[in-house]
């Protein structure tokens, strides 16, 4: 990157030593690595931000291509039937052609109050079988 040969790095090792001294060098070499390694925190994270750009350029041209093809795909094909249904196939079926199936004849319940409670409910279990036209329980 920056090209320095061994020699050019003796020498900055050198330089470095008369000027600094042995007794900082220790704590320069700290600070230097500590700078180097921000520098390196900054560039990965601009060469990140790049990369995210690149990828959404990326997805984006791929989204407009794929449009294009099925547009003509679209373009291409005959129409298919509609899935959808139709407002004769939504109208509700008429009364003479629902059909409510009668329960089994059973016998007269007595009534009491602890009776009551449950031919309601056995009351209200038949109208929904009615309602949704299923069989009557086995017995």
């Amino acid at each position: 990157m920056f090209d320095i040969g061994a020699s050019e790095l003796l020498m900055i090792v050198v330089v470095a030593v008369v000027v600094i001294g042995p007794k900082d060098m220790p704590m320069a070499l700290r600070t230097a690595g500590r700078w180097i390694g921000k520098m390196r925190k900054v560039s990965n994270h601009f060469r990140a931000g790049l990369d995210a750009m690149v990828r959404e350029a990326e997805l984006e041209e791929m989204e407009r291509k794929w449009r294009e093809q099925n547009e003509a795909i679209m373009k291409a094909s005959p129409q298919l039937p509609s899935m959808n249904p139709t407002a004769e196939d939504m109208q509700a079926p008429t009364a003479s052609s629902q059909t409510v199936p009668t329960p089994a004849s059973s016998p007269p319940a007595t009534s009491t109050p602890e009776t009551e409670g449950a031919a309601a409910g056995d009351a209200r279990a038949e109208n929904r079988q009615a309602e949704l036209q299923l069989p009557p329980p086995p017995p």
